[in-house]
């Protein structure tokens, strides 16, 4: 008699602390298991909590409350197909990461968490107490082994779930996003396929949380390296994947193949939807910046309006004399493409009586950047007072290439909520916003076509806050600065490796000492959406305060 198994996966968005709503959340998916017939529903990792939820999960009052949310779910999802949840538990003396397994009304099994993961955005050897490996768990005709997200980057929890009786492998995932996360993702899992002669279902979360994004493009994969399932990236999905029991074991049948967007459809979907959950998952509606006229003010009004709508996004421009009109035109135009309010503050008058106010002090001065950079922070000034005045986030428009070295005011254009270009090389910024002007997704909120004109795109880059300034009159032009700065960042090359790889020394160890010596600013910068392995933050933590320098020659 053939044995059939219906698992219905349940790729949602949860948000950290959101108690209450993630667990109505999980009982809506497992309603629409049950009414697919379905024997088990799965959704993630850590999903009635939210994830990541950082020292929160260490608070005692927080996780007694998302236990008695799991206990209550078991009652309420008693008459229907077996649910598993990821949660935290307590066993009275440690803490752990869980996923947990309830079928008519008791809680069936407790898989623990054994490999914590304590690298980049990672800190769960901090908050979590590593569990033994567990064995696998019965659910009708199926037994289940469920390697808990980084468990299954190791081999060894798959083989002894396999060994202990395993049939089908579920790995419920909180993995965030970066720039070629699924490839890896992919060949990880292939390999506990291959070892294991098991299919898995890899099931990931989607939605943002601070600086991390959760993709989702969850898989299923069955013996033979055949790719059964793949459900869509970033999208709330709710898949029914069938399992059928033959001569070789349980193999699932094939259903829907989702095609997955290119990286810079991927990078440009991340910033938007991180955009869109930061500002909605912190109980807000609207957000404003300081639109100069250049492209990454223009780049960030466009991820705006896909995020929230052109009608929630206000941009601001704050000219002075060192404005030019083409400036102040190409402002209009990126405004009036996306379909924006603009409105416009000049900072002269406001500027002059602040210098006024320090002439007494700066008598005999040379003016230097000290008085340009009262213009950048007046005009943080400005918009932070229309941010508090209408309730509207402000955003800040810096990439990675200025994050890196500096080339930013702190309390001036650094001053904000959130930064979409965070993890965004300059490079990128331009090759991002012409895919925008050539792609329409129905996830974007504003228009079709060009909303960035190329004039904004092809200009020489500059902070017009003297005469005539360029960027490159303080930096290195950007595609030799953002590939020297690739290397020292995500890289960790040295000065040498650089070198040697046809770099000029000089131009090199320049770029090094404004990566150090800017420390301290990005410690004081807006979060901003994580796209690479090596974003400014939690991946790459380095002290502020820094006398090393790499001097070596070889």
């Amino acid at each position: 008699m053939t044995k059939n198994f219906r698992l219905t996966l349940a790729q949602m968005n949860p948000t950290v602390g959101a108690i209450a709503a993630n667990a109505a959340k999980a009982r809506a998916a497992w309603q629409a298991g049950r009414d697919a017939g379905a024997d088990m529903v799965a959704l993630t990792e850590m999903f009635v909590t939210g994830y990541q939820t950082r020292d929160l999960i260490m608070k005692p009052a927080f996780w007694r409350e998302a236990m008695a949310a799991l206990e209550q779910l078991a009652q309420d999802c008693a008459d229907g197909p077996a649910l598993g949840i990821g949660g935290p538990w307590w066993d009275g003396h440690h803490l752990y990461n869980a996923y947990w397994v309830m079928e008519q009304g008791k809680i069936v099994a407790r898989v623990l968490k054994h490999h914590l993961p304590n690298d980049t955005v990672f800190d769960e050897v901090r908050q979590f107490t590593p569990g033994d490996v567990s064995g696998p768990y019965r659910i009708g005709p199926v037994r289940i082994g469920s390697p808990l997200c980084e468990d299954a980057w190791h081999e060894d929890v798959a083989e002894t779930l396999a060994e202990t009786g395993a049939e089908i492998l579920l790995v419920p995932n909180g993995s965030p996003y970066y720039r070629s996360k699924y490839d890896r993702r992919v060949a990880l899992m292939v390999s506990r396929v291959i070892e294991t002669k098991l299919p898995l279902v890899y099931l990931n979360m989607v939605g943002a949380q601070d600086d991390q994004i959760f993709d989702g493009a969850s898989f299923v994969l069955n013996p033979g390296i055949e790719l059964a399932a793949q459900m869509p990236a970033f999208d709330e999905c709710i898949r029914h994947v069938d399992f059928i029991c033959g001569p070789q074991g349980w193999r699932a049948v094939r259903t829907d193949l989702e095609p997955l967007p290119d990286e810079w459809e991927q990078d440009y979907r991340a910033m938007v939807e991180s955009l869109r959950d930061y500002v909605g998952k912190s109980g807000l509606t609207k957000v404003l910046l300081g639109l100069s006229g250049g492209i990454d003010s223009a780049l960030v009004a466009a991820v705006a309006a896909d995020a929230l709508g052109p009608e929630n996004v206000r941009c601001v421009m704050l000219p002075s004399e060192y404005t030019s009109g083409h400036s102040l035109e190409d402002a209009a135009a990126v405004a009036r493409a996306l379909g924006c309010r603009l409105d416009t503050v000049p900072i002269e008058g406001p500027r002059d009586a602040v210098e006024a106010a320090l002439q007494p002090l700066f008598a005999g001065q040379k003016p230097g950047i000290a008085e340009e950079n009262i213009q950048s922070r007046l005009r943080g000034l400005l918009l932070m007072a229309l941010s508090n005045k209408f309730g509207e986030m402000l955003l800040t428009t810096g990439n990675k290439s200025e994050m890196a070295v500096g080339y930013a005011t702190i309390y001036g254009d650094m001053a904000g909520g959130y930064n979409p270009l965070k993890d965004l090389y300059k490079t990128r910024v331009f090759t991002t916003c012409r895919w925008r002007n050539d792609h329409h997704r129905d996830w974007m909120k504003g228009p079709k076509g060009v909303v960035i004109p190329p004039r904004v795109i092809d200009k020489p880059p500059s902070a017009e806050l003297r005469a005539d300034q360029k960027d490159e009159d303080s930096l290195p032009p950007y595609p030799v600065l953002d590939a020297i700065l690739e290397r020292l960042v995500e890289g960790e090359q040295s000065v040498a490796e650089i070198v040697a790889a046809c770099f000029d020394r000089a131009t090199v160890k320049k770029v090094e000492g404004l990566l150090y010596g800017a420390e301290w600013k990005r410690y004081q910068s807006a979060p901003g959406i994580r796209l690479t392995r090596k974003a400014f933050w939690l991946d790459r933590r380095y002290p502020i305060v820094n006398r090393w320098r790499d001097e070596g020659q070889t």
